[in-house]
């Protein structure tokens, strides 16, 4: 099946760019039109002046603002391309590709449900949670990091109106010590819940993928892939499925149902 691309380019211009963490950034920045088309999940490839890669960078968003014209970016300092995004200071500008993929789904009658982010799943993570707060379904949230200085999002949980928003780091730092798989079990084992939401390391969306399989609860996953181009030319960002076939993460995702990942 052909997939027809939603990407076009925007011209985006910096608000805001400052540290919220040990390497975690948060970026706001004004585009009006992209603004208006991105989906919860959904994610944008960015220009990053100066970097020394050809290739754009690949970000998910943590949440936008129609109204205003404005997107809210939370990305980890991973390599020379993000060093060089936290170079942009307010009032410059770039070019950006979107909106990208598939995002989070909601069903009618769905019932409680669970965001679960590692890391720097924690923005797509939050997004679920306004997607869900604004379609009145209520939830709780579970939010992880290796520390507390790379803990980012529990306190927007609670802002969009998380019942419980639990935090867990690696160490003890902050929250519960241990991991988002724990706290998840704890979650779980009392009922009542209808669909998790989870993005993060691929071994801890596989651990919870298997937590919601044994309990019988719906468990949607954002995968990371290399998405060398986010529109389906390239083909480096596949996903290998149950069925033994392949999707293009970019466009088939980056949201899929857990059921349909070969883990």
């Amino acid at each position: 099946m052909t997939l027809k691309s939603r990407v076009r380019e925007h011209t985006f211009t910096v608000t805001e760019n400052e540290p919220v963490g040990d390497g975690i950034w948060r970026m706001v920045f004004r585009a009006p039109e992209l603004a208006g088309s991105l989906e919860p999940g959904q994610f944008m490839n960015f220009l990053v002046p100066g970097a020394k890669q050809i290739l754009r960078v690949p970000l998910s968003y943590a949440s936008a603002d129609a109204g205003a014209g404005t997107v809210e970016v939370v990305y980890a300092v991973v390599g020379d391309a993000t060093r060089c995004l936290t170079q942009l200071a307010a009032g410059e500008s770039s070019s950006v590709l979107g909106p990208s993929g598939n995002g989070w789904r909601v069903r009618e009658g769905q019932g409680r449900s669970v965001v679960v982010g590692g890391g720097v799943g924690a923005p797509p993570a939050v997004a679920a949670a306004g997607l869900l707060a604004a379609h009145g379904i209520a939830f709780d949230g579970i939010l992880g990091a290796q520390t507390a200085s790379k803990l980012w999002g529990v306190e927007r949980l609670g802002e969009l109106g998380a019942g419980k928003a639990v935090a867990t780091t690696d160490d003890g730092t902050a929250g519960v010590k241990g991991f988002t798989t724990d706290a998840l079990l704890e979650l779980l084992s009392a009922g009542g819940y209808d669909t998790v939401y989870t993005c993060g390391p691929q071994v801890m969306m596989r651990g919870v993928a298997q937590i919601c399989r044994e309990a019988g609860v719906e468990c949607q996953v954002s995968m990371e892939r290399m998405m060398s181009c986010a529109f389906g030319a390239c083909n480096t960002c596949n996903v290998s499925m149950a069925d033994g076939t392949y999707k293009s993460c970019c466009m088939n995702g980056p949201v899929f149902d857990a059921k349909e990942v070969a883990w």
